[in-house]
C-alpha cells in the first residue's frame, strides 16, 4: 500500500519516535506445542491503561497449519523507509511478516483498516522460499530502507550455510539471497546495521539440523555452536571482517546496535561460557577504522542443588544465566537483558557503553526459583523475548524461547505468561502489578507494538 505522505509512525529520529502517542496494542507470537493439531497463532494483546481490557488478549488470529513455531516476526516497513536514499518513502506499516522457524512458512498479516483484528492476506509457503533464496527457516525480519530483510538459519537441507535473504516491501516477492561475497561466515541468527555507516553485522546460533531437536550438549562442549560476529558492506553485500569472541563464548545471539545514527556501537548477548556456565554481553566499537569486541558485562551461574536441576544440567550443580535476550531503549539509556535460566530481568545504565552498571533487577520464575507475579502462583519459564516502549518507560516480556529447548531446561513444561515492568525516571525498574497474562499451555513468543518499538525501527537521523 502506498500514501501521499509518509506514514505517521515513521520517525526521522529516535527522539521524535519517543514523544510519539504511546502504543495501544501489542502483537504477540504464540505457539502450541502440544502436537494437538491446533496451530500457532498472532495474539491480539490490549496495553491501553484507559481500556477495560488491559492486560487482556483481545483477539486471535490463528496460522493455517499446525507446527509452524513461530518465532520472531517484523513490519513491512518502519522509520528506516525516511533514510536520504530509500526508495519507498510512501510505503505503510501495516503488514506483519510472520515466519514459522520450523515450518520455513510465512504469513503476511493485514493489521488494517482495524489493528485489533489483524487477518491473513497472503501465505508464502517454503518451496517458494527454498527455491528463490537457497536458505530455510527464517528467524529474522528488519525492514530496511529499500527492502525487507530476513534472516535464515540454514540450507532446505538442514545445514549451512545460514544468511539474509530480500522481500519487496509492498508485493513480499522474494528477490533472492542477499551475500554478493560470503568470506568465512556459514552459521547465522540475528542481523542489524549501522545504516549511515553502510555497515551490517551478523551473528551466530547454528543450522537447523544443531538446534531443531535441542542443545547438542556434544556440540556445545565441543564449541560447534557460534561465537563469532561478522561485519558486511551493506551497499556491496560483502563480508569485511570476523569478530571472534573465543570458542568458549557460545551462542552469540541478539544483535542491538545504538539508536543513534552518528554512534557505531552496540551490545550483543551471549548465552554461555564453557568456562563457568557464566553469561556476557559484548560491545562493539570502532577502533582505528576497524571494528573490535570486548567484553562489558558478565552474568555468573548460580549454584544449585542438583536434584533441583534438569537432567541437562544436573552434573553442573549450578543454573546458568542464559542470556537469551537483551534490548536497549531508544535513547541508548537502558539495555535490559533477560535471564532465562535464573528467571532475572537485568537492567543496566549503559550511557557509558564501555562501562555499563547494573541499575535494577527483577526476578519471575527460573529453573530453580519458580518465582511468582503479584497477580500468579510460582511461575516458570523465565524472562526471555523482551520488548521496549518508544518511550522507554514501558518493558513487556514473555518467557518461551524454543519449544525442543524449553524441553531440556524446563521438563515439567512450561506455562506461558507475559508481563510488564514499569521503568522509574531515575533508574530502576518494578513489575507492574495489574498486567500479567496467562496464556495456559499456550507459549507466547516475540512481542511487536503498535506503531513501533525499541527493536524495530532503525533511523537516519540523529536527535535534536
Amino acid at each position: 500500500m502506498t500514501t501521499w505522505k509518509p506514514d505517521p509512525t515513521f520517525y526521522p529520529s529516535p527522539q521524535m519516535a519517543m514523544e510519539a502517542p504511546r502504543e495501544q496494542l501489542a502483537y504477540v507470537a504464540v505457539i502450541n506445542p502440544n502436537n494437538n493439531g491446533r496451530p500457532d497463532a498472532l495474539a491480539v494483546m490490549d496495553v491501553n491503561p484507559q481500556s477495560s481490557h488491559c492486560g487482556q488478549i483481545v483477539n486471535r488470529v490463528e496460522m493455517l497449519h499446525p507446527g509452524d513455531e513461530l518465532h520472531h516476526f517484523g513490519w513491512n516497513a518502519c522509520s528506516a523507509a525516511l533514510c536520504p536514499w530509500a526508495p519507498h518513502p510512501h510505503v505503510e506499516r501495516r503488514y506483519l511478516l510472520v515466519p514459522g522457524l520450523r515450518s520455513s512458512r510465512m504469513y503476511i498479516i493485514d493489521t488494517q483498516p482495524n489493528p485489533a483484528r489483524p487477518r491473513i492476506v497472503k501465505v508464502i509457503q517454503p518451496e517458494e522460499i527454498y527455491k528463490k533464496s537457497g536458505y530455510s527457516r527464517p528467524h529474522t525480519i528488519h525492514c530496511g530502507p529499500d527492502d525487507i530483510y530476513v534472516s535464515a538459519l540454514g540450507a532446505p537441507d538442514g545445514n549451512g550455510p545460514g544468511g539474509i535473504f530480500v522481500m519487496d516491501h509492498k508485493t513480499f516477492e522474494i528477490k533472492g539471497a542477499w551475500e554478493k561475497e560470503r568470506g568465512p561466515q556459514q552459521l547465522a541468527y540475528d542481523f542489524w546495521w549501522h545504516l549511515t555507516q553502510d555497515i551490517m553485522l551478523t551473528s551466530e546460533w547454528g543450522t537447523p539440523n544443531m538446534v531443531e531437536a535441542g542443545l547438542n550438549p556434544e556440540l556445545l562442549l565441543g564449541s560447534k555452536y557460534g561465537h563469532q560476529l561478522h561485519v558486511w558492506d551493506l551497499r556491496k553485500r560483502r563480508h569485511l571482517q570476523v569478530l571472534d569472541l573465543g570458542a568458549e563464548n557460545q551462542m552469540v545471539l541478539e544483535l542491538r546496535p545504538a539508536h543513534n545514527p552518528n554512534q557505531t556501537y552496540g551490545f550483543v548477548g551471549v548465552v554461555t561460557s564453557l568456562k563457568d556456565l557464566s553469561a556476557s554481553i559484548w560491545l562493539w566499537h570502532r577502533e582505528n577504522g576497524q571494528y573490535a569486541i570486548r567484553k562489558v558485562i558478565e552474568v555468573p551461574a548460580e549454584p544449585a542443588d542438583p536434584d533441583l536441576l534438569p537432567p541437562i544440567l544436573k552434573g553442573f550443580g549450578a543454573v546458568p544465566p542464559l542470556i537469551t535476550d537483551i534490548n536497549l531503549s531508544l535513547d541508548d539509556q537502558q539495555l535490559y537483558v533477560s535471564c532465562w535460566g535464573t528467571g532475572e530481568m537485568r537492567q543496566y545504565d549503559v550511557s557509558d557503553p564501555f562501562h555499563p552498571e547494573l541499575t535494577g533487577s527483577v526476578h519471575l520464575g527460573g529453573i530453580v526459583r519458580h518465582t511468582n507475579h503479584p497477580n500468579s502462583g510460582p511461575l516458570n519459564g523465565g524472562p526471555q523475548m523482551v520488548e521496549i516502549s518508544r518511550d522507554g518507560k514501558r518493558v513487556y516480556f514473555t518467557n518461551s524461547l524454543y519449544a525442543s529447548w524449553d524441553a531440556q531446561f524446563y521438563p515439567e513444561g512450561i506455562l506461558g505468561w507475559a508481563t510488564m515492568l514499569d521503568v522509574k525516571p531515575a533508574g530502576g525498574m518494578a513489575l507492574n502489578p495489574h498486567f500479567f497474562v496467562n496464556f495456559g499451555t499456550e507459549r507466547p513468543h516475540q512481542i511487536r507494538l503498535q506503531g513501533g518499538d525499541a527493536s524495530s525501527d532503525s533511523y537516519c537521523y540523529p536527535n535534536a
